[in-house]
């Protein structure tokens, strides 16, 4: 029997922390959008279209950079406080890589770490 690749991502515009569902020690990895505070302010200042068009490239860049590890598994929960799942699960629905991976979304709150490995432990354990 083999074991799916189960994953969690706690996400929002700025960050994904990464869990990979394990019945040992978890472990998150954070990825870190480009597109910082910083930046919108300084993109702002030249401009709101420059800063729009700055915004979506880093996005997209930031989207496709967590598609490339979600390829790597059969079954994902993304979860946060904003849109920002909705917004990659579009990107994701659209490209036929992601067909066969199950991926569903749920609503969060901002949580610690402790929280999100407790979400991801009990949304894949199955219940009797």
């Amino acid at each position: 029997m083999t074991t799916e690749k189960k994953i969690g991502i706690w996400m929002d515009h700025s960050s994904a922390h990464m869990t990979e569902f394990s019945t040992g020690q978890q472990e998150t990895q954070t990825i870190l959008s480009k597109f910082t505070h910083q930046d919108k302010v300084q993109s702002l200042s030249k401009g709101e279209s420059l800063m729009h068009h700055k915004e979506q490239h880093e996005q997209a860049e930031y989207y496709k950079l967590l598609g490339n590890i979600i390829k790597n598994y059969e079954d994902v929960i993304l979860f946060g406080p904003t849109n920002a799942k909705v917004e990659l699960m579009n990107v994701l629905k659209e490209d036929q890589h992601f067909a066969k991976i199950k991926i569903e979304i749920r609503q969060t709150d901002k949580m610690t770490e402790h929280q999100q490995h407790v979400f991801i432990n009990e949304y894949f354990t199955p219940t009797a």
